[in-house]
């Protein structure tokens, strides 16, 4: 609910964020969360008769420079000494260098009189180590900067997959909500996809769950996947292990497909092709392929989430894609 509060004005130089209000005479500002709202004809009263109207709201959007920066932090912490690793790099560019520039001015001075000939062997070696070291060391900096780059885009993209929504029963939530409680796996394609998916993990449907693997079906084809959850010859104990597997339900689609898109383009997917996606227990992207999900191996692989190797063993959901 909107809070509005009327306080003294004392001056005006703010964008406008609202040209609805302005074709009414009504300047609104966005100032951190906060719209700002106030008549131009009140700038004709008294200073102490002019008022503003202050009205806060929150908003569950996220910018694409917030992303950024969070990216860039967790990137930091991943790799705490890339940075002193960059800034000796460039250190050690700009002491080549300059040696070098030291190396042919020597050289120059040294072809110009012929008493000097006998330095110039010498000079040229110096020259050449400058120029070895710079380009050592501009190479290795390149690949750094490379791998940098490569991690805060792919951190960048896990952080735009974080804010994702699913639907749990009737709540809707952030898929960074699952941090620390489940390892999700994304299934992406047709309705017959999904359903051949559903079949092929059946007979594995308790080791998943005791994995904290749920699924997270995305039909492609506009058309809701028929899960048969219920059969004559099984019990209703079996029947709810599989239906808590196969429990969420992606809320915002639009978002989801955007984000879709993106990682099949990147990954020079066609848009067609059904693909998978499994998430580690920290929400990093684990693996992805096209065609079904090795629900085998997953069992194999992954640790359980409850026992005495449960907190130890948190961390071996496997490499980071």
């Amino acid at each position: 609910m909107a809070m509005v509060a009327r306080v003294p004005i004392v001056a005006v130089d703010r964008p406008v964020c609202n040209a609805a209000g302005k074709s009414l005479g009504i300047v609104l500002v966005v100032e951190g969360g906060c719209c700002f709202s106030f008549s131009r004809r009140s700038l004709l009263l008294p200073k102490t008769q002019q008022s503003l109207s202050v009205t806060c709201f929150a908003s569950n959007e996220t910018s694409s420079s917030d992303i950024s920066s969070t990216a860039k932090i967790r990137s930091e912490v991943l790799s705490p000494f890339r940075s002193v690793r960059m800034f000796f790099y460039l250190a050690f560019i700009a002491s080549g260098s300059l040696g070098g520039l030291i190396a042919i001015s020597q050289l120059i001075g040294a072809l110009s009189v012929q008493s000097r000939a006998a330095e110039v062997p010498e000079i040229l070696k110096g020259l050449g180590i400058d120029f070895g070291a710079v380009s050592i060391f501009s190479f290795l900096y390149y690949q750094e900067n490379r791998a940098k780059n490569a991690q805060v885009a792919r951190l960048s993209r896990e952080e735009s997959l974080s804010n994702l929504k699913l639907r749990v029963k009737n709540k809707v939530l952030r898929l960074s909500s699952f941090r620390g409680v489940a390892r999700l796996v994304i299934l992406v394609g047709p309705a017959s996809y999904l359903e051949e998916s559903f079949k092929l993990s059946e007979p594995f449907a308790d080791g998943l769950l005791e994995r904290g693997v749920l699924v997270v079906p995305i039909p492609t084809d506009g058309i809701s996947p028929q899960l048969e959850f219920e059969k004559a010859e099984e019990n209703e104990e079996i029947i709810a292990r599989r239906k808590k597997l196969w429990q969420l339900v992606p809320a915002s689609m639009g978002d989801w497909d955007k984000w879709l898109d993106e990682q099949k383009k990147l990954a020079n997917v066609p848009p067609i092709s059904p693909v998978y996606l499994s998430l580690r227990m920290d929400g990093r992207v684990r693996g992805s392929g096209v065609g079904y999900p090795p629900w085998n191996a997953f069992v194999l692989q992954l640790p359980p989430v409850k026992g005495m190797w449960s907190g130890l063993l948190d961390g071996m959901d496997g490499r980071v894609l």
